[in-house]
Protein backbone atom coordinates (compact mmCIF):
# COMPACT_ATOMS: atom_id res chain seq x y z
CA UNK A 1 0.00 0.00 0.00
CA UNK A 2 1.40 3.37 -1.08
CA UNK A 3 0.85 6.86 0.30
CA UNK A 4 0.06 9.20 -2.62
CA UNK A 5 -1.99 12.28 -3.39
CA UNK A 6 -5.67 12.12 -4.24
CA UNK A 7 -4.81 13.21 -7.75
CA UNK A 8 -2.44 10.26 -8.10
CA UNK A 9 -5.19 7.94 -6.83
CA UNK A 10 -7.46 9.19 -9.63
CA UNK A 11 -4.86 8.40 -12.29
CA UNK A 12 -4.04 5.00 -10.81
CA UNK A 13 -7.74 4.10 -10.74
CA UNK A 14 -8.07 5.09 -14.40
CA UNK A 15 -5.15 2.80 -15.20
CA UNK A 16 -6.82 0.01 -13.21
CA UNK A 17 -9.86 0.34 -15.46
CA UNK A 18 -7.78 0.08 -18.62
CA UNK A 19 -8.31 3.71 -19.62
CA UNK A 20 -5.86 4.72 -22.33
CA UNK A 21 -7.44 7.98 -23.55
CA UNK A 22 -9.21 10.85 -21.80
CA UNK A 23 -10.68 14.06 -23.18
CA UNK A 24 -10.80 17.27 -21.22
CA UNK A 25 -9.96 20.85 -20.44
CA UNK A 26 -7.99 21.99 -17.36
CA UNK A 27 -8.78 24.73 -14.86
CA UNK A 28 -8.04 25.83 -11.31
CA UNK A 29 -9.75 23.18 -9.22
CA UNK A 30 -8.61 20.23 -11.35
CA UNK A 31 -4.97 21.31 -11.64
CA UNK A 32 -3.73 18.65 -9.24
CA UNK A 33 -5.19 15.89 -11.42
CA UNK A 34 -3.66 17.44 -14.53
CA UNK A 35 -0.31 17.60 -12.77
CA UNK A 36 -0.56 13.89 -11.97
CA UNK A 37 -1.68 13.20 -15.54
CA UNK A 38 1.48 14.92 -16.79
CA UNK A 39 3.55 12.31 -14.98
CA UNK A 40 1.63 9.50 -16.71
CA UNK A 41 1.38 10.95 -20.21
CA UNK A 42 3.12 7.88 -21.67
CA UNK A 43 0.36 5.66 -20.27
CA UNK A 44 -2.77 7.78 -20.71
CA UNK A 45 -3.26 10.00 -23.76
CA UNK A 46 -5.05 13.25 -23.00
CA UNK A 47 -6.80 15.13 -25.80
CA UNK A 48 -7.27 18.82 -25.07
CA UNK A 49 -10.49 19.76 -26.85
CA UNK A 50 -11.47 23.30 -27.77
CA UNK A 51 -14.49 23.26 -25.45
CA UNK A 52 -15.62 20.99 -22.63
CA UNK A 53 -18.71 20.01 -24.61
CA UNK A 54 -16.38 18.65 -27.28
CA UNK A 55 -14.63 16.58 -24.60
CA UNK A 56 -17.89 14.99 -23.48
CA UNK A 57 -18.92 14.20 -27.07
CA UNK A 58 -15.46 12.79 -27.80
CA UNK A 59 -15.63 10.51 -24.76
CA UNK A 60 -19.08 9.44 -25.95
CA UNK A 61 -17.82 8.68 -29.47
CA UNK A 62 -14.86 6.75 -28.08
CA UNK A 63 -17.22 4.67 -25.94
CA UNK A 64 -19.62 3.92 -28.79
CA UNK A 65 -16.98 2.60 -31.18
CA UNK A 66 -14.94 0.63 -28.63
CA UNK A 67 -17.61 -0.57 -26.19
CA UNK A 68 -15.35 0.67 -23.38
CA UNK A 69 -16.19 3.45 -20.93
CA UNK A 70 -15.35 6.91 -22.22
CA UNK A 71 -13.73 9.41 -19.85
CA UNK A 72 -13.88 13.20 -19.86
CA UNK A 73 -12.59 15.78 -17.39
CA UNK A 74 -13.37 19.38 -16.53
CA UNK A 75 -12.80 21.93 -13.83
CA UNK A 76 -15.47 23.39 -11.56
CA UNK A 77 -18.19 25.91 -12.37
CA UNK A 78 -18.51 26.64 -16.10
CA UNK A 79 -16.10 23.84 -16.96
CA UNK A 80 -18.40 21.31 -15.33
CA UNK A 81 -21.60 22.84 -16.69
CA UNK A 82 -20.13 22.82 -20.21
CA UNK A 83 -20.11 19.02 -19.96
CA UNK A 84 -23.84 18.86 -19.27
CA UNK A 85 -25.11 18.61 -22.86
CA UNK A 86 -22.63 15.83 -23.61
CA UNK A 87 -23.58 13.95 -20.44
CA UNK A 88 -27.27 14.26 -21.31
CA UNK A 89 -26.57 13.01 -24.83
CA UNK A 90 -24.83 9.92 -23.43
CA UNK A 91 -27.64 9.37 -20.92
CA UNK A 92 -30.38 9.42 -23.55
CA UNK A 93 -28.46 6.96 -25.76
CA UNK A 94 -27.23 4.64 -22.96
CA UNK A 95 -23.52 5.30 -23.47
CA UNK A 96 -21.03 4.29 -20.74
CA UNK A 97 -19.12 7.38 -19.66
CA UNK A 98 -17.38 8.62 -16.54
CA UNK A 99 -17.14 12.40 -16.20
CA UNK A 100 -14.60 13.58 -13.64
CA UNK A 101 -14.97 17.12 -12.37
CA UNK A 102 -13.35 18.93 -9.48
CA UNK A 103 -14.99 21.41 -7.16
CA UNK A 104 -13.81 24.01 -4.68
CA UNK A 105 -12.39 22.84 -1.37
CA UNK A 106 -14.78 21.44 1.23
CA UNK A 107 -14.55 24.58 3.37
CA UNK A 108 -15.66 26.73 0.42
CA UNK A 109 -18.68 24.63 -0.59
CA UNK A 110 -22.02 26.37 -0.23
CA UNK A 111 -20.50 29.86 -0.06
CA UNK A 112 -20.94 30.93 -3.69
CA UNK A 113 -17.19 30.62 -4.04
CA UNK A 114 -15.42 31.45 -7.29
CA UNK A 115 -16.38 28.89 -9.95
CA UNK A 116 -18.42 26.86 -7.47
CA UNK A 117 -21.49 25.01 -8.66
CA UNK A 118 -23.45 22.03 -7.38
CA UNK A 119 -22.69 19.90 -10.42
CA UNK A 120 -24.05 16.73 -8.80
CA UNK A 121 -27.36 18.52 -8.31
CA UNK A 122 -27.31 19.81 -11.88
CA UNK A 123 -26.61 16.40 -13.41
CA UNK A 124 -28.75 14.20 -11.16
CA UNK A 125 -31.53 13.77 -13.78
CA UNK A 126 -29.09 12.97 -16.61
CA UNK A 127 -26.72 10.46 -15.01
CA UNK A 128 -27.16 6.88 -13.87
CA UNK A 129 -25.54 7.98 -10.62
CA UNK A 130 -23.26 10.74 -9.43
CA UNK A 131 -20.93 11.35 -6.51
CA UNK A 132 -19.20 14.17 -4.70
CA UNK A 133 -16.03 13.02 -2.92
CA UNK A 134 -15.06 15.01 0.18
CA UNK A 135 -12.93 12.34 1.88
CA UNK A 136 -9.78 10.93 0.33
CA UNK A 137 -10.44 7.56 2.00
CA UNK A 138 -13.50 7.13 -0.23
CA UNK A 139 -11.92 8.33 -3.46
CA UNK A 140 -10.57 5.09 -4.98
CA UNK A 141 -13.65 3.01 -4.24
CA UNK A 142 -15.91 5.78 -5.57
CA UNK A 143 -14.10 5.87 -8.92
CA UNK A 144 -14.22 2.07 -9.16
CA UNK A 145 -17.93 2.11 -8.36
CA UNK A 146 -18.50 4.79 -11.01
CA UNK A 147 -17.00 2.61 -13.74
CA UNK A 148 -18.96 -0.42 -12.57
CA UNK A 149 -22.26 1.48 -12.60
CA UNK A 150 -21.54 3.02 -16.01
CA UNK A 151 -21.12 -0.44 -17.56
CA UNK A 152 -23.63 -2.60 -15.67
CA UNK A 153 -27.04 -3.47 -17.11
CA UNK A 154 -28.23 -0.59 -19.25
CA UNK A 155 -25.07 1.56 -19.58
CA UNK A 156 -24.96 5.28 -19.01
CA UNK A 157 -22.91 8.23 -17.74
CA UNK A 158 -21.71 8.62 -14.16
CA UNK A 159 -20.25 11.83 -12.76
CA UNK A 160 -17.60 11.98 -10.03
CA UNK A 161 -17.06 15.43 -8.51
CA UNK A 162 -13.98 15.71 -6.28
CA UNK A 163 -13.16 18.66 -4.05
CA UNK A 164 -9.78 20.24 -4.71
CA UNK A 165 -8.46 19.61 -1.21
CA UNK A 166 -9.09 15.87 -1.67
CA UNK A 167 -6.99 15.84 -4.85
CA UNK A 168 -4.12 17.49 -2.94
CA UNK A 169 -4.36 15.43 0.26
CA UNK A 170 -2.32 12.31 0.98
CA UNK A 171 -3.99 8.93 1.23
CA UNK A 172 -3.40 5.22 0.93
CA UNK A 173 -3.67 3.49 -2.44
CA UNK A 174 -3.56 -0.21 -3.24
CA UNK A 175 -4.12 -1.68 -6.69
CA UNK A 176 -7.43 -3.47 -7.16
CA UNK A 177 -8.34 -5.28 -10.37
CA UNK A 178 -11.77 -4.40 -11.78
CA UNK A 179 -14.60 -6.81 -11.11
CA UNK A 180 -15.87 -8.52 -14.28
CA UNK A 181 -19.07 -6.99 -15.63
CA UNK A 182 -21.62 -9.80 -15.74
CA UNK A 183 -24.47 -9.95 -18.21
CA UNK A 184 -27.92 -9.51 -16.67
CA UNK A 185 -29.28 -13.03 -16.86
CA UNK A 186 -31.08 -13.55 -13.55
CA UNK A 187 -34.16 -11.66 -14.80
CA UNK A 188 -34.59 -13.96 -17.84
CA UNK A 189 -37.44 -16.14 -16.57
CA UNK A 190 -38.25 -19.59 -18.05
CA UNK A 191 -41.98 -18.81 -18.26
CA UNK A 192 -41.26 -15.62 -20.21
CA UNK A 193 -39.09 -17.54 -22.66
CA UNK A 194 -41.82 -20.17 -23.11
CA UNK A 195 -44.38 -17.47 -23.90
CA UNK A 196 -41.98 -15.91 -26.40
CA UNK A 197 -41.35 -19.25 -28.10
CA UNK A 198 -45.09 -19.95 -28.38
CA UNK A 199 -45.77 -16.53 -29.94
CA UNK A 200 -42.92 -16.91 -32.43
CA UNK A 201 -43.96 -20.41 -33.50
CA UNK A 202 -47.61 -19.39 -34.02
CA UNK A 203 -46.90 -16.20 -35.95
CA UNK A 204 -47.50 -16.16 -39.70
CA UNK A 205 -46.28 -12.59 -40.30
CA UNK A 206 -43.49 -11.84 -37.80
CA UNK A 207 -41.43 -8.64 -37.97
CA UNK A 208 -38.28 -7.79 -35.98
CA UNK A 209 -37.67 -4.23 -34.83
CA UNK A 210 -34.10 -3.63 -33.64
CA UNK A 211 -32.82 -0.79 -31.47
CA UNK A 212 -29.54 0.37 -29.99
CA UNK A 213 -29.74 -2.19 -27.20
CA UNK A 214 -28.73 -4.88 -29.68
CA UNK A 215 -25.46 -3.03 -30.31
CA UNK A 216 -24.80 -2.45 -26.62
CA UNK A 217 -25.40 -6.16 -25.90
CA UNK A 218 -23.07 -7.24 -28.72
CA UNK A 219 -25.96 -9.34 -30.03
CA UNK A 220 -25.53 -8.90 -33.80
CA UNK A 221 -24.48 -12.48 -34.50
CA UNK A 222 -27.35 -13.91 -32.47
CA UNK A 223 -29.77 -11.45 -34.08
CA UNK A 224 -28.72 -12.53 -37.58
CA UNK A 225 -29.23 -16.19 -36.68
CA UNK A 226 -32.59 -15.45 -35.07
CA UNK A 227 -33.95 -13.47 -38.03
CA UNK A 228 -32.98 -16.13 -40.55
CA UNK A 229 -34.17 -19.00 -38.36
CA UNK A 230 -37.67 -17.54 -38.01
CA UNK A 231 -37.56 -16.00 -41.53
CA UNK A 232 -38.69 -12.52 -40.47
CA UNK A 233 -38.00 -9.11 -42.04
CA UNK A 234 -35.94 -6.72 -39.95
CA UNK A 235 -36.31 -2.96 -39.47
CA UNK A 236 -34.22 -0.77 -37.20
CA UNK A 237 -34.35 2.48 -35.29
CA UNK A 238 -31.85 5.27 -35.78
CA UNK A 239 -29.87 3.93 -32.81
CA UNK A 240 -30.05 0.35 -34.08
CA UNK A 241 -28.17 1.02 -37.33
CA UNK A 242 -25.57 -1.69 -37.92
CA UNK A 243 -26.96 -4.13 -35.37
CA UNK A 244 -28.38 -6.04 -38.34
CA UNK A 245 -26.50 -5.99 -41.65
CA UNK A 246 -28.01 -3.29 -43.87
CA UNK A 247 -27.17 -5.35 -46.97
CA UNK A 248 -28.97 -8.48 -45.74
CA UNK A 249 -31.93 -9.71 -47.83
CA UNK A 250 -34.23 -9.56 -44.77
CA UNK A 251 -33.43 -5.92 -44.00
CA UNK A 252 -36.13 -3.37 -44.86
CA UNK A 253 -34.70 -0.09 -43.56
CA UNK A 254 -35.48 2.28 -40.75
CA UNK A 255 -38.94 2.59 -39.20
CA UNK A 256 -40.72 5.74 -38.03
CA UNK A 257 -40.99 9.38 -39.04
CA UNK A 258 -38.35 9.03 -41.77
CA UNK A 259 -38.51 5.27 -42.11
CA UNK A 260 -39.00 3.43 -45.36
CA UNK A 261 -42.49 2.79 -46.63
CA UNK A 262 -41.76 -0.94 -46.54
CA UNK A 263 -40.82 -0.91 -42.85
CA UNK A 264 -43.68 1.34 -41.80
CA UNK A 265 -46.33 -0.54 -43.77
CA UNK A 266 -44.86 -3.96 -42.95
CA UNK A 267 -44.90 -3.31 -39.21
CA UNK A 268 -48.49 -2.08 -39.53
CA UNK A 269 -49.46 -5.35 -41.25
CA UNK A 270 -47.48 -7.85 -39.16
CA UNK A 271 -49.14 -10.16 -36.61
CA UNK A 272 -46.14 -10.33 -34.24
CA UNK A 273 -43.68 -7.50 -33.66
CA UNK A 274 -40.52 -8.68 -31.92
CA UNK A 275 -38.76 -5.68 -30.40
CA UNK A 276 -35.08 -6.22 -29.61
CA UNK A 277 -33.46 -3.50 -27.51
CA UNK A 278 -35.60 -0.55 -28.62
CA UNK A 279 -37.48 1.95 -26.46
CA UNK A 280 -40.44 2.95 -28.68
CA UNK A 281 -39.40 6.57 -29.22
CA UNK A 282 -42.18 8.91 -30.30
CA UNK A 283 -40.27 9.48 -33.55
CA UNK A 284 -40.59 5.73 -34.22
CA UNK A 285 -44.14 4.94 -33.18
CA UNK A 286 -46.00 8.05 -34.42
CA UNK A 287 -49.59 7.80 -33.17
CA UNK A 288 -49.17 5.32 -30.33
CA UNK A 289 -52.69 3.87 -30.50
CA UNK A 290 -52.16 2.92 -34.16
CA UNK A 291 -48.62 1.55 -33.92
CA UNK A 292 -48.40 -2.12 -35.00
CA UNK A 293 -52.17 -2.23 -34.52
CA UNK A 294 -52.55 -5.74 -35.99
CA UNK A 295 -49.72 -7.28 -33.98
CA UNK A 296 -48.99 -8.79 -30.64
CA UNK A 297 -45.89 -7.06 -29.33
CA UNK A 298 -43.09 -9.12 -27.82
CA UNK A 299 -40.36 -6.98 -26.25
CA UNK A 300 -36.84 -7.97 -25.22
CA UNK A 301 -34.99 -5.40 -23.11
CA UNK A 302 -32.41 -5.29 -20.33
CA UNK A 303 -34.28 -2.46 -18.59
CA UNK A 304 -37.59 -3.47 -17.01
CA UNK A 305 -38.61 0.20 -16.94
CA UNK A 306 -38.92 0.13 -20.75
CA UNK A 307 -41.61 -2.54 -20.71
CA UNK A 308 -45.06 -0.96 -21.18
CA UNK A 309 -43.59 2.54 -20.86
CA UNK A 310 -44.64 3.93 -24.24
CA UNK A 311 -46.40 0.97 -25.88
CA UNK A 312 -48.42 -1.80 -24.25
CA UNK A 313 -46.76 -5.15 -24.87
CA UNK A 314 -48.40 -8.57 -25.09
CA UNK A 315 -45.35 -10.30 -23.59
CA UNK A 316 -41.77 -9.52 -22.69
CA UNK A 317 -38.45 -10.97 -21.60
CA UNK A 318 -36.23 -8.81 -19.40
CA UNK A 319 -32.49 -9.31 -19.45
CA UNK A 320 -29.36 -9.30 -21.57
CA UNK A 321 -30.41 -9.42 -25.23
CA UNK A 322 -27.49 -11.56 -26.40
CA UNK A 323 -28.38 -14.21 -23.82
CA UNK A 324 -32.12 -14.05 -24.62
CA UNK A 325 -31.49 -14.60 -28.33
CA UNK A 326 -29.03 -17.43 -27.64
CA UNK A 327 -31.63 -19.23 -25.54
CA UNK A 328 -34.34 -18.75 -28.16
CA UNK A 329 -32.11 -19.82 -31.04
CA UNK A 330 -31.19 -23.01 -29.18
CA UNK A 331 -34.85 -24.04 -28.93
CA UNK A 332 -36.23 -22.86 -32.26
CA UNK A 333 -36.43 -24.97 -35.39
CA UNK A 334 -36.32 -23.10 -38.71
CA UNK A 335 -39.67 -21.53 -39.59
CA UNK A 336 -41.10 -20.91 -43.05
CA UNK A 337 -42.67 -17.54 -43.86
CA UNK A 338 -41.92 -17.42 -47.59
CA UNK A 339 -45.28 -15.91 -48.54
CA UNK A 340 -44.81 -13.08 -45.99
CA UNK A 341 -41.24 -12.43 -47.11
CA UNK A 342 -42.35 -12.37 -50.76
CA UNK A 343 -44.98 -9.76 -49.84
CA UNK A 344 -42.35 -7.62 -48.10
CA UNK A 345 -40.02 -7.97 -51.10
CA UNK A 346 -42.78 -6.75 -53.42
CA UNK A 347 -43.15 -3.67 -51.22
CA UNK A 348 -39.40 -3.05 -51.46
CA UNK A 349 -39.77 -3.01 -55.25
CA UNK A 350 -42.87 -0.79 -55.11
CA UNK A 351 -41.41 1.78 -52.70
CA UNK A 352 -37.75 2.47 -53.47
CA UNK A 353 -35.91 5.41 -51.96
CA UNK A 354 -36.12 8.20 -54.54
CA UNK A 355 -34.07 11.35 -55.07
CA UNK A 356 -32.77 13.55 -57.89
CA UNK A 357 -29.84 11.60 -59.36
CA UNK A 358 -28.25 14.25 -61.57
CA UNK A 359 -27.25 16.92 -59.04
CA UNK A 360 -25.36 17.17 -55.75
CA UNK A 361 -27.84 16.28 -52.99
CA UNK A 362 -27.72 14.90 -49.47
CA UNK A 363 -28.64 11.38 -50.62
CA UNK A 364 -26.08 11.44 -53.45
CA UNK A 365 -23.37 12.54 -51.02
CA UNK A 366 -24.13 9.63 -48.68
CA UNK A 367 -24.30 7.11 -51.51
CA UNK A 368 -20.94 8.36 -52.78
CA UNK A 369 -19.42 8.08 -49.29
CA UNK A 370 -20.72 4.49 -49.15
CA UNK A 371 -19.29 3.71 -52.59
CA UNK A 372 -15.86 5.22 -51.92
CA UNK A 373 -15.49 3.68 -48.43
CA UNK A 374 -17.10 0.38 -49.52
CA UNK A 375 -19.31 0.61 -46.45
CA UNK A 376 -16.34 0.23 -44.12
CA UNK A 377 -16.15 3.71 -42.58
CA UNK A 378 -17.36 4.99 -39.23
CA UNK A 379 -19.99 7.65 -39.86
CA UNK A 380 -20.78 10.23 -37.20
CA UNK A 381 -23.48 12.86 -37.59
CA UNK A 382 -24.88 16.02 -36.21
CA UNK A 383 -28.70 16.35 -36.09
CA UNK A 384 -31.11 17.23 -38.87
CA UNK A 385 -31.65 16.41 -42.53
CA UNK A 386 -28.09 15.19 -43.07
CA UNK A 387 -28.53 12.83 -40.10
CA UNK A 388 -31.58 11.22 -41.73
CA UNK A 389 -29.86 10.97 -45.12
CA UNK A 390 -26.90 9.32 -43.39
CA UNK A 391 -29.29 6.78 -41.87
CA UNK A 392 -31.17 6.18 -45.12
CA UNK A 393 -28.49 6.09 -47.81
CA UNK A 394 -25.46 4.45 -46.19
CA UNK A 395 -25.72 0.69 -45.64
CA UNK A 396 -24.34 -0.11 -42.19
CA UNK A 397 -23.05 -3.67 -42.20
CA UNK A 398 -21.57 -3.84 -38.71
CA UNK A 399 -22.38 -2.46 -35.25
CA UNK A 400 -20.59 0.58 -33.83
CA UNK A 401 -20.17 2.09 -37.30
CA UNK A 402 -22.90 4.78 -37.01
CA UNK A 403 -22.68 7.35 -34.21
CA UNK A 404 -25.47 9.85 -33.77
CA UNK A 405 -27.42 11.64 -31.06
CA UNK A 406 -30.72 9.81 -31.24
CA UNK A 407 -32.42 10.56 -27.94
CA UNK A 408 -31.42 14.14 -27.17
CA UNK A 409 -30.89 15.23 -30.78
CA UNK A 410 -27.78 17.28 -30.02
CA UNK A 411 -26.64 19.70 -32.71
CA UNK A 412 -22.86 19.93 -32.34
CA UNK A 413 -22.44 16.28 -31.30
CA UNK A 414 -20.83 14.76 -34.36
CA UNK A 415 -17.45 16.45 -34.70
CA UNK A 416 -16.42 15.72 -31.10
CA UNK A 417 -17.75 12.17 -31.49
CA UNK A 418 -15.67 11.77 -34.67
CA UNK A 419 -12.52 12.74 -32.77
CA UNK A 420 -13.31 10.19 -30.06
CA UNK A 421 -14.16 7.54 -32.64
CA UNK A 422 -10.89 8.04 -34.49
CA UNK A 423 -8.92 7.81 -31.24
CA UNK A 424 -10.73 4.58 -30.46
CA UNK A 425 -10.44 3.05 -33.96
CA UNK A 426 -7.34 4.52 -35.55
CA UNK A 427 -7.40 2.08 -38.47
CA UNK A 428 -10.87 3.20 -39.63
CA UNK A 429 -11.87 6.06 -41.91
CA UNK A 430 -14.02 8.39 -39.78
CA UNK A 431 -16.35 10.85 -41.50
CA UNK A 432 -18.60 13.34 -39.73
CA UNK A 433 -21.55 14.64 -41.71
CA UNK A 434 -23.10 17.94 -40.64
CA UNK A 435 -25.50 20.58 -41.78
CA UNK A 436 -24.12 24.09 -41.86
CA UNK A 437 -26.25 25.03 -38.84
CA UNK A 438 -24.82 22.18 -36.76
CA UNK A 439 -21.27 22.72 -37.96
CA UNK A 440 -21.35 26.31 -36.68
CA UNK A 441 -22.04 25.12 -33.15
CA UNK A 442 -18.79 23.26 -32.46
CA UNK A 443 -16.56 23.71 -35.51
CA UNK A 444 -13.84 24.88 -33.12
CA UNK A 445 -13.02 21.19 -32.67
CA UNK A 446 -11.41 21.26 -36.11
CA UNK A 447 -8.58 23.00 -34.22
CA UNK A 448 -8.41 19.94 -31.93
CA UNK A 449 -8.13 17.67 -34.95
CA UNK A 450 -5.27 19.70 -36.42
CA UNK A 451 -3.50 20.11 -33.06
CA UNK A 452 -3.11 16.33 -32.76
CA UNK A 453 -3.34 15.55 -36.49
CA UNK A 454 -6.40 13.37 -35.96
CA UNK A 455 -7.30 12.59 -39.61
CA UNK A 456 -11.07 12.89 -39.56
CA UNK A 457 -13.07 14.09 -42.57
CA UNK A 458 -15.79 16.68 -42.02
CA UNK A 459 -18.45 16.82 -44.74
CA UNK A 460 -20.77 19.83 -44.51
CA UNK A 461 -24.17 19.63 -46.22
CA UNK A 462 -24.31 23.38 -46.78
CA UNK A 463 -27.80 24.51 -47.80
CA UNK A 464 -27.53 27.90 -46.04
CA UNK A 465 -30.62 27.16 -43.92
CA UNK A 466 -31.59 25.14 -40.87
CA UNK A 467 -32.74 22.38 -43.20
CA UNK A 468 -34.99 20.18 -41.08
CA UNK A 469 -36.70 23.14 -39.42
CA UNK A 470 -37.22 24.71 -42.85
CA UNK A 471 -38.71 21.44 -44.08
CA UNK A 472 -41.27 21.56 -41.26
CA UNK A 473 -41.92 25.24 -41.95
CA UNK A 474 -42.54 24.38 -45.61
CA UNK A 475 -44.89 21.46 -44.91
CA UNK A 476 -46.68 22.57 -41.74
CA UNK A 477 -46.14 26.33 -41.23
CA UNK A 478 -47.17 27.86 -44.55
CA UNK A 479 -43.57 28.52 -45.67
CA UNK A 480 -43.04 31.10 -42.92
CA UNK A 481 -39.25 30.78 -42.62
CA UNK A 482 -38.83 32.36 -39.22
CA UNK A 483 -35.12 32.62 -38.34
CA UNK A 484 -33.99 29.57 -40.33
CA UNK A 485 -32.07 31.24 -43.17
CA UNK A 486 -28.27 31.23 -42.74
CA UNK A 487 -27.36 32.88 -46.02
CA UNK A 488 -24.63 35.11 -44.60
CA UNK A 489 -20.92 35.73 -45.15
CA UNK A 490 -19.50 32.75 -43.24
CA UNK A 491 -16.91 30.89 -45.33
CA UNK A 492 -16.30 27.39 -43.98
CA UNK A 493 -13.34 26.80 -46.28
CA UNK A 494 -11.49 29.84 -44.92
CA UNK A 495 -12.43 28.94 -41.34
CA UNK A 496 -11.13 25.39 -41.75
CA UNK A 497 -7.92 26.58 -43.39
CA UNK A 498 -7.50 29.15 -40.62
CA UNK A 499 -7.53 26.28 -38.11
CA UNK A 500 -4.95 24.34 -40.09
CA UNK A 501 -7.13 21.86 -41.97
CA UNK A 502 -7.24 21.11 -45.68
CA UNK A 503 -10.53 22.39 -47.12
CA UNK A 504 -12.53 22.05 -50.33
CA UNK A 505 -15.73 23.55 -51.70
CA UNK A 506 -17.81 21.23 -53.90
CA UNK A 507 -20.79 22.16 -56.07
CA UNK A 508 -21.08 19.22 -58.50
CA UNK A 509 -21.94 15.56 -57.86
CA UNK A 510 -18.97 14.16 -59.80
CA UNK A 511 -16.60 16.59 -58.07
CA UNK A 512 -17.49 15.22 -54.64
CA UNK A 513 -16.32 11.68 -55.35
CA UNK A 514 -12.90 12.85 -56.56
CA UNK A 515 -12.54 15.18 -53.59
CA UNK A 516 -13.51 12.52 -51.05
CA UNK A 517 -10.97 10.05 -52.44
CA UNK A 518 -8.26 12.70 -52.20
CA UNK A 519 -9.31 13.62 -48.65
CA UNK A 520 -9.08 10.01 -47.49
CA UNK A 521 -5.65 9.58 -49.09
CA UNK A 522 -4.23 12.66 -47.34
CA UNK A 523 -4.54 11.24 -43.79
CA UNK A 524 -4.96 14.72 -42.30
CA UNK A 525 -8.00 16.66 -41.02
CA UNK A 526 -10.13 17.69 -44.01
CA UNK A 527 -13.29 19.76 -44.37
CA UNK A 528 -15.46 19.40 -47.51
CA UNK A 529 -18.06 22.15 -47.91
CA UNK A 530 -20.83 20.73 -50.16
CA UNK A 531 -23.23 23.29 -51.60
CA UNK A 532 -26.73 21.81 -51.90
CA UNK A 533 -30.14 23.37 -52.54
CA UNK A 534 -31.98 24.92 -49.60
CA UNK A 535 -35.24 23.08 -50.36
CA UNK A 536 -33.90 19.54 -50.48
CA UNK A 537 -36.17 17.44 -48.25
CA UNK A 538 -35.96 14.20 -46.34
CA UNK A 539 -38.45 11.63 -47.58
CA UNK A 540 -40.26 9.41 -46.80
CA UNK A 541 -41.92 11.24 -43.92
CA UNK A 542 -44.75 10.81 -41.42
CA UNK A 543 -46.46 13.94 -40.13
CA UNK A 544 -45.99 14.49 -36.37
CA UNK A 545 -48.55 12.50 -34.38
CA UNK A 546 -49.85 10.60 -37.42
CA UNK A 547 -49.84 6.78 -37.73
CA UNK A 548 -46.64 5.50 -39.33
CA UNK A 549 -48.70 3.84 -42.08
CA UNK A 550 -49.53 7.37 -43.30
CA UNK A 551 -45.99 7.66 -44.64
CA UNK A 552 -45.56 9.83 -47.73
CA UNK A 553 -42.85 10.99 -50.10
CA UNK A 554 -42.38 13.66 -52.76
CA UNK A 555 -44.32 11.63 -55.32
CA UNK A 556 -47.34 11.48 -53.00
CA UNK A 557 -47.28 15.27 -52.59
CA UNK A 558 -47.64 15.66 -56.37
CA UNK A 559 -50.98 13.82 -56.38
Amino acid sequence: MNTVTGAEIVIQCLKEQGVDTVFGYPGGTILNIYDALYKHQDEITHILTSHEQGAAHAADGYARVTGKTGVCMATSGPGATNLVTGIATAFMDSVPMVAITCNVAVGLLGRDSFQEIDITGVTMPITKYNFIVKDIKKLADTIRKAFRIAQTGRPGPVLVDITKDVTGALGEYEFKAPEPIKRQEDTILPDDLETALTLIRKSQKPYIFVGGGAIIADASEELHSFAHKIQAPVADSLMGKGAFDGTDELYTGMVGMHGTKTSNLGITECDLLIVAGARFSDRVIGKASEFAKNAKILQFDVDAAEINKNIKTYASVVGDLKTILKKLNARLDPLNHEEWIAHIDRMKDMYPMRYEKNILTGPSIMETIYKVTQGDAIITTEVGQHQMWAAQFYQYKTPRSFLTSGGLGTMGYGLGAALGAKMGCKDKTVINVAGDGCFRMNFNEIATATRYNIPIIQVVFNNHVLGMVRQWQTLFYGKRYSHTVLNDQVDFVKIAEGMGAKAYRVTEKEEFETTLKEAIALHIPVVIDCQIHCDEKVFPMVSPGAPIEDVFDAEDLKI
